[in-house]
């Protein structure tokens, strides 16, 4: 496929950029709320800030060329939010951020096979294959910076490798969502829309079970203390405004001019900017194994791409 411009690919390197430096830093603000919210009270807050916030920007409907497009916004809301942000955030929760981090960021390759196999288009080249492999031995070197323990938690691993999955599925329906050429934040907050109508059985059940990684609490005097704390809320818009709203926008922009498969190579780099953004802001030292996965990350992110471009 041929793809733009010069200055179109670099607006789309620059949204992708953007995108991967703020979802860095997410696994940071996720673990400070977890001590307040389960991982399903995070999730819907998260995306209905988005979804307001994104009919402020845009307070018009999106209307769609056929009825039947309709799915595409279903399955993208079901498998690219509800899916991939629950799991994620579960997993988060019974294994380590680093476990999670190294297996979530294999996504380009099941982005690369559902391309391949649904879209017909081909990237699983000998220099993609070796760019991932060197990416993410990259990436595992990044998520341990220096130390070599290895947690394994099968449950929280195994529900971060289905979230992985879950992106690849989302990455097809967007590339055929960005052919259709609609708004784009209206796109956006369509996937939205369906992505809060799939966590409302999840949010029924919450309720009845009030404890664990899902509950659903409306207990007043427990939201009168975590709804007071400042640091909450900012931590919740920034997820919901910052790292949903906005990048989901960008993400969805940098796959329309990029390619979804050459956009998703970027997420091998989420691991890195989570432990440069440790550095600087939490005083967590980068160890020579971090520095070394670090570009060996971005040497594998390159060659990845090197095969797709025209």
């Amino acid at each position: 496929m041929q793809y733009a411009t010069k200055e179109r690919t670099t607006a789309g390197v620059l949204l992708a950029a953007a995108s991967v430096f703020i979802w860095g830093i997410t696994f940071v603000n996720t673990k400070y709320l977890l001590r307040s919210f389960s991982a399903l009270e995070i999730l819907i807050i998260r995306f209905l800030a988005a979804y307001l916030g994104l009919w402020i920007l845009s307070p018009h409907r999106l209307h769609l060329p056929r009825k039947r497009d309709e799915l595409l916004f279903v399955f993208a809301g079901l498998t690219g939010v509800a899916v991939y942000q629950f799991l994620e955030n579960i997993a988060i929760s019974y294994t380590t951020a680093s476990n999670v981090s190294i297996i979530v960021s294999i996504c380009p390759i099941f982005t690369a096979i559902t391309a391949q196999m649904f879209l017909k288009e081909k990237h699983i080249t000998a220099f993609f294959l070796l760019g991932f492999v060197l990416a993410i031995f990259g990436v595992a070197l990044v998520s341990f910076n220096g130390s070599l323990v290895l947690h394994i938690a099968p449950k929280g691993d195994i529900l971060a490798l289905i979230a992985a999955v879950s992106w690849g599925f989302y990455s097809l329906f967007v590339s055929k969502i960005n052919a259709l050429s609609l708004h784009p934040i209206q796109v956006t907050r369509r996937i939205f829309f369906w992505a809060l109508v799939f966590m409302l059985p999840l949010a029924v059940f919450g309720v009845l079970n009030p404890e664990g990684v899902s509950s659903v609490t409306f207990d007043a005097g427990v939201n009168a203390e975590r709804f007071s704390n400042p640091l909450n809320w900012v931590n919740l818009l920034f997820l919901g405004w910052g790292a949903s709203a906005f990048c989901f926008v960008a993400w969805n922009g940098a796959c329309k001019m990029l390619g979804t498969v050459r956009a998703t190579v970027g997420i091998y780099l989420i691991p890195v900017v989570t432990i440069i953004f440790a550095f600087f802001a939490l005083g967590e030292k980068i160890s020579v194994m971090g520095a070394v996965g670090a570009v060996l990350t971005i040497a594998g992110l390159v060659l990845s791409t090197h095969s797709n471009r025209k």
